[in-house]
């Protein structure tokens, strides 16, 4: 099998649960950032069977996508084979024999628990991510984060 990932790029892979919201929210926010030059995947560690239709609202009006998406299980060539591996919720990855990248936990913000629902809530956990993704696209890109909201 060919190993999915480019050694010519940077790579990540964004990992939630269910693979339709916050992993896919973060996907589409650095695909839109990198602009081609980071390989991004998503998935999810029990995939769910749709992506959540506020989130994609979200990064929509941002400018990101997550058309042609769908939620999927995490492919074990792409987690062995990424620069790095952020898990977001409650998702749980182990590393693999022969992994090349890392595994880093994003603790995002969680407005429902504050009581904030819809819109808001979409908004509040999309700027957490946007925040954290123009950083990793810095880290990874060796420059500087830029906004992206």
């Amino acid at each position: 099998m060919t190993d999915p990932v480019s050694d010519a790029m940077p790579s990540v892979l964004f990992v939630c649960v269910k693979n339709g919201g916050k992993s896919q929210m973060a996907a589409a926010l650095m695909r839109h950032a990198a602009g081609g030059e980071i390989q991004v995947f998503s998935a999810g560690t029990e995939p769910g069977s749709a992506l959540n239709a506020e989130s994609a609202a979200s990064v929509r009006d941002v400018g990101a996508s997550m058309d042609g998406e769908t939620p999927k299980p995490i492919d074990p060539e792409v987690l062995r084979s990424v620069n790095r591996v952020v898990v977001i919720g409650e998702a749980h990855v182990e590393a693999v024999e022969e992994m090349s990248g890392s595994i880093e936990v994003w603790d995002v913000d969680e407005p429902s628990l504050r009581g904030l629902e819809g819109v808001e809530r979409m908004v509040l956990i999309r700027e957490d991510i946007a925040a954290r993704v123009a950083a990793l696209r810095a880290e990874l890109l060796g420059g500087q984060p830029d906004s992206l909201s």
